[in-house]
């Protein structure tokens, strides 16, 4: 039986609430299930994220690949969805999965080497060609919807940023939610990974980079970029890696601002709600660059 990881077990008890604290007491016992079921043999040390613990396994004939276990929620409900609409396609290949508890078999990466240890001009080129592929393809039916997100954002923005201290972040939050309002009505409809940052991105050996761990929802791949440019953060290459992004998926500059703008105001209404009183500067110092403001 596997131990779960102190800290998993810390931050599903923090954040998850009672799904959380369920999700932890079962994990062993899930562990055990779908290493007999599936037919697999552990093969390293067991690693973890907030939310899911991911076992180095190899399958009966001797194929390595990965056991993710997690706790499911909104953001990773689609998971398999997405990884199988892709089907290998600039992500990680999916081989098996559960959907009653979001258990997944994943074709193993080489996760020593992340993208985060690429010189950051030529991650942000790979990083961008990795978007450019996963955006091709229309998202499957059933995955959450960008329109839907983006109005409960219009709907929240009044009353959330009356918590702001600071009267210039009120203003610039209240510019945010105007420019989702211009391009709200068509909110699209690829599929999104919408966390693709440069330590969701392994080296493989099918290809030199593949993406892992979507979040995926259905939506304009403008609301892609943010993490692009909030990962590894240098205000200087702001608008720099917003162009080569905007130009290697395509896309119009104005309405991928627009939507930028809007993951920037996501954050910090989640921010919001968690007792923030001042905005995170860096969100608020790309705001003001994609505004003219910088």
């Amino acid at each position: 039986m596997i131990e779960v990881p102190d800290a998993l077990a810390a931050s599903q008890h923090e954040h998850g609430g009672a799904a959380g604290r369920a999700f932890v007491a079962a994990l062993p016992e899930r562990t055990a299930r779908f290493l007999e079921g599936w037919e697999l043999r552990p093969d390293g040390a067991p690693m973890h994220g907030m939310c899911a613990l991911v076992l180095p396994v190899r399958r009966e004939d001797g194929t390595p690949a990965v056991l993710k276990l997690q706790a499911l929620d909104e953001e990773t409900a689609g998971e398999a969805e997405a990884l199988l609409a892709w089907d290998g396609d600039g992500a990680a290949r999916l081989l098996d999965h559960d959907r009653e508890t979001g258990t997944l078999l994943l074709e193993r990466l080489d996760f020593r080497r992340h993208l985060s240890a690429v010189e950051t001009r030529e991650a942000v080129r790979i990083l961008a060609g990795l978007l450019a592929r996963l955006t091709e393809r229309p998202a499957p039916q059933g995955l959450r919807r960008l329109g839907d997100i983006a109005g409960r954002l219009l709907d929240e923005t009044p009353t959330a940023v009356r918590g702001l201290a600071d009267a210039d972040g009120r203003r610039l939050l209240l510019d945010c939610a105007a420019a989702v309002r211009e391009v709200a009505a068509e909110p699209g409809d690829r599929l999104l990974h919408w966390d693709l940052h440069y330590d969701n991105i392994l080296a493989a050996e099918r290809e030199p980079w593949l993406a892992i761990d979507p979040k995926p929802l259905a939506g304009d791949p403008g609301f892609e970029l943010l993490p692009a440019l909030t990962n590894r953060y240098d205000p200087a290459e702001t608008l720099w890696r917003f162009d080569l992004l905007t130009e290697r998926l395509g896309l119009d500059r104005e309405r991928a601002g627009a939507w930028t703008l809007g993951r920037i105001l996501q954050n910090s209404l989640w921010g919001l709600s968690e007792g923030d009183e001042e905005l995170d500067e860096e969100w608020a110092e790309i705001a003001r660059a994609l505004l003219g403001r910088g």
